[in-house]
């Protein structure tokens, strides 16, 4: 199944090709890699570097402009830009501050627009209390999604700079308070198991590679079915959702749909988050794997 990010004012993916992106976050238009980007751009070179405000590359790119502080690459900027702006998405009263990391990172991954509307959905169709739990959460956009639709949010990322920043887009959207973890998930979700907690709600989006914050080891294929069925252990059968994002260009969404099946007794939808570009183009980012009861 595929689903397209619903129209965003403050976001456009203008092109796409050649293994990059150009796309609009607000006022500021970016050139970033794309792995998945394989086939020939339909602007030109000249047209991109005169759309775009900033372009990352990644490492032997040799640029003037090169960020220092990461080996992976850095951003040549060919017009002035702040250090963080903001984004909204107004049908979740969303704000999100982005900077230009140096791993070539915003602060948001637009493609999960479709998914933040099943959190939302299934919050409020489970509707008495319910407990969500966001794994590797990133900068909280799912988190205070859940938040805003009422959920009891606990959101946990290995990366303390990246919980901070989480927090501030809460306080930028006005939401309810979230409980905030740096974590790793693992060890987490053992823990919970053994204290009996359990949860309405999972939203599982881990890289394909990681570390925690102790230097815990994440190798996605190898700790998948672990992640799962720990996740499956802490979960309300009776009445739950479950979410879970792959990256990994190697995995396929019947993968997840088997693990889910395995664990969770049910079966589960799965589908690609895609993101249409102005010229025609539509961009696959996210593989997702739902289930619910």
């Amino acid at each position: 199944m595929k689903e397209n990010i619903p129209h965003w004012p403050d976001y456009e993916l203008i092109d796409s090709g050649n293994f990059e992106k150009l796309e609009r976050f607000g006022k500021y238009t970016l050139i970033r890699p794309e792995p998945q980007a394989l086939w020939p751009k339909q602007l030109g070179d000249k047209d991109w570097k005169q759309l775009a405000d900033a372009r990352f590359e990644r490492d032997n790119t040799k640029k003037s402009h090169r960020d220092t502080n990461n080996e992976n690459g850095g951003w040549q900027y060919f017009k002035p830009m702040p250090k963080n702006w903001e984004i909204q998405y107004k049908p979740f009263n969303l704000t999100l501050k982005l900077a230009c990391t140096s791993f070539g990172h915003l602060g948001v991954f637009v493609e999960q627009v479709s998914n933040w509307h099943f959190i939302d959905e299934q919050i409020k169709r489970i509707s008495g209390k319910c407990k969500v739990l966001n794994l590797f959460a990133y900068t909280g956009a799912a988190s205070i999604v859940a938040a805003h639709a009422g959920a009891d949010v606990t959101h946990l990322d290995a990366v303390k700079n990246v919980v901070t920043w989480a927090n501030e887009n809460r306080q930028l959207s006005k939401a309810p308070e979230i409980r905030w973890l740096v974590e790793d998930a693992l060890k987490y979700i053992r823990r919970q198991a053994n204290k009996g907690n359990i949860y309405q709600g999972i939203i599982i989006d881990p890289p394909a590679y990681g570390r925690g914050p102790g230097g815990e080891k994440w190798i996605l294929e190898e700790q998948l079915n672990e992640l799962v069925e720990l996740c499956a252990s802490i979960t309300d059968k009776s009445n739950f959702f479950v979410l879970l994002n792959l990256y990994s260009m190697g995995l396929s969404g019947t993968i997840g749909s088997n693990l889910f099946k395995c664990h969770y007794k049910t079966d589960a939808e799965w589908g690609e988050c895609i993101v249409p570009s102005t010229k025609g183009f539509e961009l696959p980012l996210c593989t997702w794997i739902r289930a619910f009861k």
